[in-house]
């Protein structure tokens, strides 16, 4: 193909010269003359371990060129390719300025041209960028259909850019409905087997992913503060955490749905954030973990509540699936406070048998609610029988009998992810999608 490079800046460099060994002929475009002139001697603008041999070896076939004309680089190329920086306000919001220039650059060059084009923004957007972009200035294109716009975002790491680059932990590919590209050509142009979502969920998968990361660097340094103020080696507590890969080092937890629950998270981050303030050992990550889980609980006490329907059933109870715990369960306090706010309840839970309850899952229980033993059901054909919206948190009936008993005015409330519930015949919703 013949693709136009917006941007050659860290991203634009190492695009541009990764596709040109690919075979690719590369127009690189750029407002800077310097950046444009070291382009075309084969000069990489950065120092980047691989890309100054890619990008010299591109110019001298004639395989890589640079210009400071956006019209000439569309009209000599099949797609272009947006890579220009997304710098922060002093605000702190982003600045998409130099996103919607460019934009603007590419529109007015094809409709004076009417050829057809392939776009793909690789810049750095927040959710909702890419659509309200197209709106504001791709919209006569699209109707034409002269224009097809993708999202892709990039996964290079500064010193090993070029590697990302061949072999990408991750590879996305954002189209306007989430269904696969027009152009099959696209979903292998940037490396990897891409994922396919809207165009939303590819920018928010990059925000994702650096927030991970961040999180993941506060989170070693707050651990290795703490260890050292005890005389403890920081890095060696972390290499031994990092030996767990079934649940440290995993996606295990990391399913959006019920808040943190149970007799161990709650206590444990409470136990830790206490004795981290007696040290006098500031851990910001630390203080806001029972705050976060707590909006995640305000959020699902919300839509319940804002379904505006006083009978509600609970299929499952326990904190998880397989366990009477109820000691710290998100739907012990959700069904706590509806009743105490006068609403009607139902609950299904196999596991709970109230006269095996033993210690202090029976002492909580007793003390949270004493009238337990009424609301509960025997089957769960009782509880949709005698709810108007449903809380779903476990797989405890099966979706034959949910089939059975459904009803169009049924409201149910997905919480983990049961992605079936949502093919029978009743108002579905999920905690977080």
């Amino acid at each position: 193909m013949n693709i136009s490079v917006f941007g050659l800046g860290y991203v634009g460099a190492v695009t541009a010269g990764c596709l040109s060994q690919q075979g690719h002929r590369i127009i690189g475009v750029d407002l800077h003359p310097a950046k444009v002139t070291a382009f075309n001697d084969g000069i990489s603008p950065i120092v980047e371990p691989g890309l100054g041999e890619l990008l010299k070896t591109g110019s001298a076939s004639g395989q890589i060129t640079a210009t400071l004309d956006p019209k000439q680089a569309v009209a000599e190329s099949d797609a272009s390719i947006i890579c220009v920086g997304t710098p922060s306000l002093p605000s702190g919001s982003l600045d998409l300025g130099y996103v919607r220039k460019v934009s603007a650059q590419i529109a007015e060059a094809l409709e004076q041209s009417g050829k057809e084009h392939v776009l793909i923004f690789r810049s750095t957007m927040l959710p909702g960028s890419t659509r309200q972009i197209v709106a504001d200035v791709f919209a006569p294109l699209v109707v034409a259909g002269k224009i097809h716009i993708y999202y892709c975002p990039e996964f290079l790491r500064e010193g090993t850019a070029v590697a990302d680059f061949k072999d990408p932990s991750l590879s996305v590919v954002g189209t306007e409905d989430g269904n696969p590209p027009r152009h099959a050509e696209i979903s292998s142009l940037l490396g990897g087997t891409p994922s396919i979502l809207r165009w939303e969920g590819a920018e928010m998968i990059k925000y994702s992913c650096n927030y991970l990361h961040a999180l993941k660097v506060g989170f070693a340094n707050e651990i290795g503060r703490l260890s050292k103020h005890l005389g403890e080696d920081g890095m060696r507590v972390m290499n031994v955490v990092c030996q767990d890969t079934k649940l440290n080092i995993s996606r295990y937890y990391m399913r959006p749905g019920t808040p943190f629950g149970g007799s161990c998270l709650p206590k444990d981050v409470s136990a830790l954030r206490a004795f981290a303030r007696q040290q006098g050992i500031t851990l910001p990550l630390l203080e806001g973990t029972l705050p976060t889980n707590e909006s995640h609980q305000n959020l699902f006490m919300q839509l319940i509540e804002g379904k505006e329907k006083r009978r509600i059933g609970f299929l499952g109870l326990a904190f998880k699936a397989d366990t009477d715990d109820l000691r710290g369960s998100p739907l012990v306090a959700a069904a706590e406070t509806l009743y105490g706010r006068g609403n009607t309840l139902s609950i299904y839970d196999p596991q709970i048998n109230l006269s095996r309850l033993i210690g202090s899952n029976e002492e909580q229980i007793q003390k949270r609610m004493p009238h337990l033993a009424q609301l509960m059901k025997k089957t769960p054909e009782e509880v949709l029988a005698e709810s108007d919206v449903i809380v779903v948190s476990q797989k405890c009936a099966s979706l034959e009998v949910l089939r059975a008993a459904a009803r169009p005015d049924h409201v149910v409330i997905d919480v983990n992810g049961w992605a079936e519930l949502a093919t029978l015949p009743w108002q579905y919703e999920g905690i977080c999608w």
